[in-house]
């Protein structure tokens, strides 16, 4: 399935020309994954890194570990490869939705050298992680386009400058907002800072037809949406989550700001109280419901929300753009998914072969048209057929380019851990924002110790 007439014959000479562009691009891209993951290599012994295994060998069934994917995009993939490779079969072992519960069950079967994992989908913030630990192989440099995807993708796939994973999809935090009723309050913009975004809601809020619907929600469960919602606070206020060395900068002036503006609008109910619960399909459904008028959320929800089948209740009223910030437009995490291959995998080379497959340029276009997906090829987001089709793509790539990463570090479970501890104690209420952002750097500082 495609999303544009494909008869641009000019493309391969584009992509051709692309490829030499970005050749020094992504090089360099790679190269500094050494420097973002500093801290990785505290409190665990994984010896020099190795070179792309030359040892990608086996051929038969494999088994494709991933969370749920309730567009079908995934099976469809799956599905194709299936049909043209009857001796090599794939097997989807569909892990929770929860990412902390996924995370939990890929690192405990690499614990035991379990075989039963072929093809892992991470979320890319694991994926230094697994490579450290020696959990993934590394694939080799001439398997995958490296040089014609997103830069930015290519680096979240590389730990020590080897690339240990193909980029999936990216992703980036999007605003969504209630287009139809800021024109109703006479809104012609959408929100760039958090006190432009209040000011939107209590216009909005005061109309009838708003009756009984609330501001503004993220991702507050504790789970990693918790992490990636403070993460993207705290840059959006001016702050960072760690230096330029990998030491934690949590209990600063500006994660303060940036805490208490979650706090404070649990408090003042600009957040809904119920939002302490939301994960991202949550969000999704209270906004699609027509229950709130801003939302932060991944590109991947922009479908549903545009369906005309009376599913939902927000198609064409709504807009998209950049997530505000303190003083301006705020700092997106980034996002998206990789694809590698497990260690302790029988039949590599078929699982080397599927990931090329799984991630190729027509499987990726097949998926944004089901999942709204955002695919790691950039031409996409370039292409005036499809940004007419998905008019979020320029927005996505615009905040792509701004976007920071969570802290890449081997440890990175009981890092992140250890902020949804703190940081949904503060917005229950549990502790002062003061107090958790102490205790908070307290922890990361003996984590990255070690």
């Amino acid at each position: 399935m495609t999303v544009h007439d494909p008869t641009t014959k000019k493309k391969e000479q584009i992509m051709m020309q692309r490829r030499r562009d970005r050749r020094v691009l992504v090089g360099l891209a790679v190269a500094a994954t050494a420097a973002i993951a500093l801290t990785a290599c505290a409190g665990t012994s994984t010896g020099s890194t190795p070179a792309a295994d030359d040892a990608l060998e086996g051929r038969g069934p494999i088994q494709y570990v991933s969370s749920p994917d309730a567009s079908g995009a995934a099976q469809e993939t799956i599905d194709a490869w299936n049909a043209d490779h009857p001796d090599e079969q794939v097997t989807w072992v569909e892990l929770p939705l929860d990412a902390d519960q996924q995370r939990q069950q890929m690192v405990q079967n690499a614990q035991v050298e379990g075989d039963s994992y072929s093809v892992l989908n991470l979320d890319v913030v694991w994926t230094s992680e697994f490579a450290a630990n020696r959990w993934i192989t590394a694939l080799p440099e001439d398997s995958i386009p490296f040089d014609e995807e997103i830069p930015a993708t290519v680096e979240a796939a590389s730990y020590r400058g080897t690339v240990y994973a193909a980029p999936y999809y990216t992703d980036g935090a999007l605003l969504y907002s209630r287009s139809d009723l800021l024109t109703a309050a006479g809104i012609d913009a959408a929100p760039q800072t958090w006190a432009e975004m209040q000011d939107a809601c209590d216009a909005v809020l005061a109309l009838p037809e708003a009756a009984d619907m609330s501001c503004y929600a993220g991702q507050f469960d504790k789970n990693e949406g918790l992490t990636v919602n403070f993460s993207e606070a705290v840059n959006s206020a001016g702050g960072s989550m760690s230096d330029a060395d990998g030491n934690p900068t949590v209990d600063t002036p500006e994660a303060l700001a940036a805490l208490n503006f979650l706090v404070d609008g649990f408090e003042s109910g600009m957040i809904p109280r119920e939002a302490i619960t939301y994960q991202e399909e949550q969000g999704r459904q209270a906004f699609q419901e027509g229950n709130l008028v801003f939302l932060r959320n991944w590109p991947y929800i922009y479908k549903s929300l545009s369906a005309t089948d009376g599913s939902s209740n927000v198609a064409g009223k709504f807009d998209i753009s950049a997530i505000p910030g303190e003083d301006g437009l705020g700092v997106s995490t980034l996002g998206g998914r990789n694809i590698a291959i497990s260690s302790f995998a029988e039949n590599k080379a078929t699982a080397l072969d599927f990931i090329e497959f799984f991630t190729s340029r027509e499987q990726q276009e097949a998926r944004l048209a089901l999942s709204s997906r955002a695919p790691v090829f950039s031409e996409f987001f370039e292409d005036a057929a499809i940004t007419e089709q998905y008019p979020y793509l320029p927005t996505l790539l615009a905040s792509l380019d701004n976007a920071q990463p969570r802290p890449k570090v081997v440890q990175y479970g009981a890092t992140t851990a250890a902020i949804q501890d703190e940081i949904y104690a503060a917005l229950n209420g549990d502790k002062t924002a003061e107090a958790a952002l102490a205790d908070l750097q307290e922890k990361l500082t003996a984590i990255t110790a070690g």
